[in-house]
């Protein structure tokens, strides 16, 4: 194996949960001010089938990470850099995993159950409650804006890398046309 480049499998979950996340962001951007409708339900659905399919590529992601190496990141990196980016990935992963279990809270809380594509019925994880519905509705768009705020220092540090440092940093996660 390369060990300076993720495998296929790395990669590909690395780019599918990015665009799920983007995604699942933007419509609860745009979700969030609607009024009460059957649209608005229905977009409520699509959001909590995006958050449900980040939770499991998450927990793929994390088993794959755990089970296989990671490449070593450049020579020309300092200690202290290196320790910031594993910093940064353990609360990338933390958010991750966080965030759409305080959304099923919420869901849970609320008294509206989560089903996911519509076909398989997610346990309530809490009774419901309009206190703890309102402080899980608060925790998850705080985790959001914290995610958020950690992606975009993630995007320019691999920019600054890429092309400042020259470090070619982005190539380890770039797709090679084969997945192992």
């Amino acid at each position: 194996m390369n060990n300076t480049k993720y495998n296929g499998t790395a990669i590909a979950l690395h780019w599918l949960v990015a665009v799920f996340i983007v995604v699942a962001f933007a419509v609860g951007q745009y979700m969030a001010d609607l009024e009460l409708s059957p649209w608005k339900l229905k977009i409520f659905a699509w959001h909590k089938w995006a958050g449900v399919t980040i939770f499991l590529l998450v927990l793929y992601r994390i088993y794959w990470r755990l089970t296989h190496p990671v490449p070593a990141l450049p020579a020309s990196m300092s200690e202290n850099m290196k320790k910031g980016s594993g910093v940064t990935h353990l609360f990338l992963y933390l958010l991750m995993v966080t965030i759409p279990i305080t959304g099923w809270l919420h869901s849970s809380a609320a008294g509206v159950s989560v089903v996911y594509l519509n076909f398989i019925p997610l346990p309530n994880l809490i009774d419901k409650n309009k206190e703890l519905s309102d402080l899980f509705k608060e925790v998850h768009e705080s985790l959001n804006w914290a995610l958020l705020g950690l992606v975009i220092m993630h995007v320019a540090a691999t920019l600054k890398h890429q092309f400042m440092d020259k470090d070619n940093l982005l190539d380890r996660m770039r797709f090679s046309g084969k997945c192992k």
